[in-house]
């Protein structure tokens, strides 16, 4: 017979608020993205608005803990916190010259016109093929990628239509059709691989010597070409250097990813890079601030103060649904206290996080000197400002600092360290950066193998094995010696 017993535990749970779990998603959300997210909230809460248009002396949300007490009998449907007629501007945006007078940040538009399949279905409705081929057509368009290749095989899209559609198509029919798609625009859709991809380019080129020879290369000898093995490629087609090198230009000329041709507006890489940070050098001088040109001002309501002043005047002969009336307006009032709260702990986070970067690393901001930048991690600012790592991580991802020698990711500044035979202490971004100048000034006709650039640092008193050597070759994306080789 089992027996059952009663037993008392404690338990310390650490939950995150509402409140706190807005204030982590606004963190980890960059400047760009925080515009929207504002407007947003705006369309769902009318307690919150924007400042422009106040008038003077109106009631304004106001940040630095001042309160007004109203004197009402039950402290439940109290406005402290709400109201401060003493301030008109809540200074939450921490800085007010982001951009001086003499700002050179010129931002680059990107199209919103056509898309890449726009162009490619508006080019199928002009196309010769009868209804029943265009929709086969459309199929076809459906699977390729945004780069332009179609990488599912013809024999999968016919039992696909035949499952799915019930057409039976055979795989040659398809091949037919998919032929008339690869001479749409740009050059190259539709190809299976980058060697149909480059193949399907240059045969639309005018038949020059060289541009004869590129066609031959990318069709019998692609692997040999893709290797670099030049040698094997003059033997074969018994031509001079001069003439592949001709050849191998006409070839670099190509797209591999047609599809990229083309303005994507949610694409990331046709998107403004918008700083969160400003970093100006006035005089040897650093002075920061945030981007805050396209993040307005916020208020509470004066219309939506008024309502609770007058339901909570009233609430003891208030009938349900007044206080049903009085319970929604008090629900958005604190939503829009919450959300003002949040942007401006996130305003100050963001500030105290990059204050501490650049003092950490200011020897590097003065001047733009790579080599200047000490190693860095997440722990050091962490234990610098007091918060917590997590928190520094969301700080540093997905932001940028405009610096008066570029703009750079937050991450950039952060590196582990290895001491030199010296016994001193340096960034790794450092090594990558030597790496990096020795791979530029190489003899492209015999490119440095990993081991000479093992040597090379050595000689330098960076003792680095080779494997690392590898590996912060990888991570520059730089390709290996024999495949950085150029006749």
């Amino acid at each position: 017979m089992s027996v059952q017993k009663l037993s008392l535990q404690q338990k310390l749970l650490q939950k995150l608020s509402p409140q706190q779990i807005q204030v982590i998603k606004l963190l980890e959300i960059p400047t760009v993205q925080l515009e929207q997210r504002i407007k947003k909230e705006l369309e769902e809460n009318p307690a919150l608005e924007l400042l422009d248009g106040g008038e003077a002396g109106e009631e304004q949300y106001d940040d630095t803990g001042n309160e007004e007490e109203l004197g009402h009998d039950n402290d439940e449907f109290s406005l402290e916190d709400y109201m401060n007629e003493e301030d008109d501007i809540p200074d939450y945006k921490l800085a007010t010259n982001n951009y001086s007078k003499d700002d050179k940040n010129i931002e680059i538009p990107f199209s919103a016109g056509t898309s890449f399949f726009e162009s490619l279905y508006e080019q199928l409705g002009l196309s010769d093929l009868n209804e029943e081929e265009k929709l086969l057509a459309e199929y076809i368009i459906g699977n390729i990628d945004e780069d332009g290749y179609l990488r599912r095989d013809l024999m999968s899209i016919s039992d696909d239509l035949a499952f799915a559609q019930n057409i039976n198509v055979s795989e040659k029919k398809l091949e037919q059709i998919l032929e008339q798609i690869q001479e749409f625009e740009p050059p190259g859709v539709g190809a299976r691989d980058l060697q149909e991809c480059l193949l399907l380019q240059i045969q639309r080129k005018k038949g020059s010597n060289s541009t004869c020879l590129a066609a031959k290369i990318i069709q019998d000898t692609f692997e040999e070409f893709t290797k670099k093995h030049y040698d094997k490629i003059i033997r074969k087609f018994e031509v001079s250097e001069e003439e592949l090198k001709d050849a191998i230009d006409e070839i670099l000329k190509l797209n591999p990813k047609p599809g990229s041709s083309y303005s994507n507006p949610l694409n990331r890489a046709n998107q403004v890079i918008i700083p969160d940070f400003i970093l100006e050098n006035v005089d040897g001088d650093l002075q920061l601030s945030l981007n805050q040109r396209n993040v307005p001002d916020l208020r509470i309501s004066n219309a939506y103060m008024e309502m609770l002043k007058a339901y909570s005047a009233n609430r003891k002969t208030a009938s349900r649904d007044q206080k049903e009336a009085l319970m929604f307006v008090k629900q958005k009032l604190d939503s829009a206290k919450w959300f003002i709260d949040a942007i401006m702990q996130r305003h100050n986070t963001l500030l105290v996080t990059m204050t501490e970067i650049i003092r950490f690393q200011e020897e590097y901001f003065q001047e733009g000197d790579e080599t200047k930048l000490k190693p860095m991690i997440l722990k050091d600012i962490a234990d610098r400002t007091g918060l917590d790592i997590s928190t520094i991580s969301r700080v540093s991802n997905s932001k940028y600092i405009q610096t008066h020698f570029g703009i750079f990711p937050l991450k950039y500044f952060f590196s582990e360290g290895m001491q030199k035979d010296t016994g001193e202490e340096v960034s790794t971004r450092e090594i990558k950066k030597i790496l990096q100048e020795c791979i530029e000034k190489e003899d492209k006709r015999h490119p440095v193998t990993d081991d000479q650039l093992a040597q090379i640092l050595k000689e330098k008193s960076y003792p680095i094995a080779r494997r690392t050597v590898a590996k912060y070759r990888e991570q520059l994306g730089i390709p290996v010696a024999r495949l950085r080789k150029e006749l």
